[in-house]
């Protein structure tokens, strides 16, 4: 397979916030991740510049059933029937019945959310797939931290098609931003999920947010170090405002539109605090 290229959603008309990938399989096109409804015309253009059409794909591959990746499903298969849809064994129930993930996220983002995502449609659960440990020729694996029901796949160039296990960041940036939002943020899992994509040695990462970082050890040290020192400033007491301004300092300045749009950071913040509150809870 050749090195992946993302497809640019041009999510809300900004580049360079949300990109999928086009793979070949032994079962012909397959689309990593779909982004949201709101792009579904920018996805089908995309598309047509790489000489297909929505109908053309075969199967979908889902990293998590969160918005910005797995928002558009139900709407690509309602257009095109014969689509496979792989996605994991905790977030299928939600593909095929979303009503409890879009009561969720309206309470998250209110008056914005359809902006923002658009239509959030069902998958018939005839078009889902419970994704294994091979799907096609990719392997897959559980990888949650971020989601718990967060997988990846890996190819045979040892590309991991990561979603969001490898964390935001935006080529060409350096900067690798932890992605927490809430409610299922788990620093343990996360932690347990970086070694599980180190110990198969990557070539690259074809990250959503956005492009393939062709630097992984690299790239995962950073986030990993990245996960524990924004942990420890919320644990600390840290306001929202102290916390998106010490995150905001760390982000090229003519990149950060771009980070905002991908993980906005009052999210992040949100994710932080909810998990050490479970945390205390626990003990």
């Amino acid at each position: 397979m050749p090195v992946p290229e993302p497809i640019d959603l041009w999510f809300c008309g900004q580049s360079r916030v949300i990109g999928v990938y086009l793979l070949e399989t032994e079962d012909g096109p397959a689309l990593f991740d779909c982004g949201p409804s709101t792009c579904v015309e920018r996805l089908k253009a995309g598309l047509g510049e790489r000489g297909l059409e929505l109908r053309d794909l075969r199967h979908l591959l889902l990293s998590h059933i969160h918005l910005d990746h797995a928002g558009a499903a139900g709407v690509l298969v309602r257009e095109h029937p014969g689509l496979r849809v792989h996605v994991s064994e905790v977030g299928a129930p939600h593909l095929v019945d979303p009503a409890r993930l879009e009561a969720s996220a309206r309470r998250l983002y209110g008056d914005t959310f359809d902006d923002l995502w658009g239509e959030l449609a069902p998958v018939p659960k005839r078009n889902v797939e419970v994704v294994g440990g091979d799907v096609l020729e990719l392997a897959c694996f559980p990888s949650p931290g971020h989601a718990r029901h967060h997988v990846c796949y890996v190819d045979r160039e040892r590309t991991v098609y990561a979603g969001d296990a490898a964390g935001v960041r935006i080529q060409p940036g350096r900067f690798v931003m932890p992605p927490t939002p809430p409610p299922e943020v788990d620093l343990e899992a996360w932690d347990t999920t970086l070694d599980e994509i180190e110990r198969r040695e990557p070539e690259r990462l074809a990250i959503v947010h956005f492009g393939v970082a062709d630097d992984p050890e690299r790239h995962l040290a950073e986030l990993r170090r990245g996960l524990r020192e924004w942990a420890a400033v919320v644990e600390r007491g840290a306001s929202e405002e102290e916390f998106s301004a010490q995150a905001r300092r760390a982000v090229d300045e003519e990149l950060l539109p771009e980070y905002e749009a991908a993980m906005p950071f009052w999210q992040s913040y949100a994710g932080l605090k909810r998990y050490w509150e479970k945390r205390r809870e626990a003990a």
